[in-house]
């Protein structure tokens, strides 16, 4: 009796250091960073980002973004020494940032500048209604670089040429890689460069349609190409095919002058678009 005794409190050690080893690891904690508000003062927090959601735990605190600005949040309190709370905002590049916020009459710091960091915030997933800008900005780089031409459609009038090199794809996002090219001595100020599907060409008082298609993503200068000179552009735009009867306008428009390009691009173009990863194994 003994004898099992010991052989069992042996296996009983074996079997808890097996499971003591093979646990699960421990949830990662997010940091939370310490916040002063005040009634009177605005806080203004800079993040690396733009912002894709806030969450206060109270409405003791205010906030929304700067005009125009879509990395900056400000931040009041809506009454005085009001009890602690926290805030939680989502940033486009996935990063999560916990802070808990106290009232201060005069605060530490008014203006809070957060950099971009690798380890120190949340890492969240966007489902896929949502962009993550962080890889469609590295996505973009890549391809402005990358020597590999799937694609090869142009318009050309006076000397300007909007040429079309290369459609990639990754999930849900297209890339349009294009060449701005001036072959004059005149620079050319562009005033708009747009994409609209559009209805292919009918008969005269046939009511046409126009849908715009707005850029999630631009890589490159838009503004002005000099005299004998080109630019490269990365466009990112939402995947999509495009119907029967319709194409893809890429309108270029140039600022105080006539010299206005309009490529089409129809489905049988869109459907060559590339993965994104075969840019890799080219540079």
């Amino acid at each position: 009796m003994r004898t099992v005794s010991v052989v069992w409190i042996m296996n009983l050690g074996l079997f808890l250091t097996y499971f003591s080893g093979n646990a699960q690891q421990p949830a990662q904690s997010i940091p939370s960073r310490e916040l002063q508000i005040t009634y009177a003062k605005t806080t203004n927090i800079v993040f690396p980002y733009a912002i894709k959601s806030v969450d206060r735990g109270s409405k003791d605190v205010l906030a929304q973004k700067a005009g125009g600005m879509e990395n900056i949040l400000q931040l009041k309190a809506a009454k005085e020494d009001f009890e602690e709370t926290n805030m939680t905002v989502v940033t486009a590049d996935g990063g999560l940032y916990v802070f808990t916020i106290n009232y201060a009459r005069n605060p530490d710091l008014l203006n809070l500048l957060l950099v971009k960091e690798t380890q120190t915030s949340g890492t969240i997933q966007f489902d896929n209604q949502m962009v993550n800008e962080a890889q469609l900005g590295l996505d973009a780089s890549l391809l402005l670089d990358a020597h590999i031409k799937t694609i090869r459609k142009r318009d050309r009038k006076f000397g300007i040429t909007l040429l079309l090199t290369g459609l990639f794809i990754r999930d849900n996002v297209i890339y349009y890689r294009l060449i701005l090219e001036n072959d004059t001595n005149l620079s050319y100020d562009v005033d708009q460069l747009r994409f609209f599907i559009r209805d292919q060409e009918k008969a005269k008082r046939t009511a046409t349609q126009e849908v715009e298609v707005k850029p999630l993503y631009v890589e490159g200068n838009i503004s002005r190409i000099s005299g004998n000179t080109q630019q490269i552009v990365i466009f990112a735009l939402p995947k999509f095919t495009i119907p029967d009867g319709k194409y893809l306008a890429v309108l270029l428009m140039e600022k105080n002058g006539g010299r206005n390009l309009d490529l089409k691009i129809r489905n049988n173009t869109v459907v060559q678009a590339m993965p994104v990863a075969s840019s890799y194994s080219s540079n």
